[in-house]
């Protein structure tokens, strides 16, 4: 059988170990990659003086997957994100952020199961109009909102929906005040909602969808919105099953995807084996489901992790600190891999 190739960004902090730990379970579910490695973030810059190399782009664009641990980017010094940098340079529209309960974690609820589908390239984050006075009293930024992002973000959330047996679209939207850019994004994504009738619509306004959230969420199925909003909602979701270290991340383009932990680097542990690895195992599932376009044995592999993954959470005796145990993150490896 030929090999995949997928690039492997280790990250920063506590990122080379969790993203470690993804690799020995995706081999030992028999996956059967080859790897190749990329540098990018505060790494990057000691080797090759910039954060994001040449070969990394490269790597990316030739293999067309990536599974990335979490990067650090400078905040003095004026630098990028590298993660809206990277985004933008492969246009990557889609952030996807599906959030499930895990029985066994620390959580309010128990029956969580929501996706938020956050436009990727537009909104507050295009980084267009960015300007500050010269006398440091004021500063502006602009949003962006196209018919052409809203419409493929808002057709990509109803196929979805489609593909995967949801029941509900809820748009996500502050039409009510930002009558001209989140205006057009409502407007835009009603004329999508009318080609899927047999996709239940909701219209919600971000404030009401953020206290629905917290009260509510069995009432929440797909969330489709706009960038800042979607970076709020998907953290929000993340925490009403556990936090960060539960929820992965997808950023999906026309050519290219990159799979991601979307917590932080985590520097005050790196180094110490503590780290809880399930976001970027659960986006090594993500990459694995996105791939089963092309080679339906993947979804097979995917549910196979993460049963295992759910039966070693739910058994509780092998699992780090966060998840209310002592085991370090090789361990917590280690008892998965023994339950697949």
């Amino acid at each position: 059988m030929t090999q995949r190739s997928i690039t492997v960004i280790p990250g920063d902090g506590i990122g080379p170990s969790i993203v470690e730990a993804a690799i020995r379970i995706l081999d030992a579910a028999g996956c059967n990659f080859h790897y190749d490695y990329a540098d990018a973030g505060l790494m990057a810059l000691e080797k090759h003086g910039e954060l994001l190399p040449q070969r990394t782009l490269d790597l990316i664009a030739n293999n067309k997957i990536a599974l990335k641990g979490p990067l650090t980017t400078p905040i003095a010094g004026g630098f990028t994100s590298i993660n809206v940098s990277l985004r933008k340079h492969f246009n990557l529209y889609a952030n996807l952020r599906p959030v499930v309960s895990f029985e066994g974690t620390k959580s309010r609820f128990d029956n969580v199961d929501i996706i938020t589908i956050r436009e990727n390239t537009e909104g507050m984050y295009s980084g267009a109009g960015q300007t500050r006075a010269s006398d440091n009293n004021s500063a502006e930024a602009m949003s962006i909102v196209t018919r052409e992002g809203a419409e493929r973000i808002t057709e990509f959330a109803y196929q979805l929906a489609v593909k995967e047996g949801r029941k509900k679209v809820t748009i996500v939207h502050k039409a009510n005040i930002l009558k001209s850019t989140s205006g057009l994004f409502l407007e835009v994504a009603r004329e999508v909602a009318l080609r899927y009738p047999q996709i239940e619509t909701n219209e919600m306004i971000v404030d009401a969808v953020c206290m629905n959230l917290v009260m509510y969420p069995e009432r929440f199925d797909i969330i489709v919105t706009t960038n800042l909003f979607g970076d709020i909602i998907s953290d929000l979701c993340a925490g009403l099953i556990g936090g960060l270290g539960m929820a992965p991340g997808a950023n999906i383009g026309k050519e290219v995807a990159i799979f991601e932990a979307v917590h932080g680097s985590a520097p005050d542990i790196a180094g110490q084996n503590i780290a809880n690895p399930c976001s970027v195992i659960l986006a090594a599932i993500q990459m694995l489901e996105h791939l089963s376009q092309q080679d339906k044995g993947m979804q097979d592999k995917a549910e196979l992790i993460r049963s295992a993954m759910r039966k070693t959470i739910k058994d509780g005796t092998t699992v780090t600190r966060d998840l209310g145990g002592n085991a370090s993150t090789t361990e917590f490896t280690q008892a998965i891999i023994a339950n697949l």
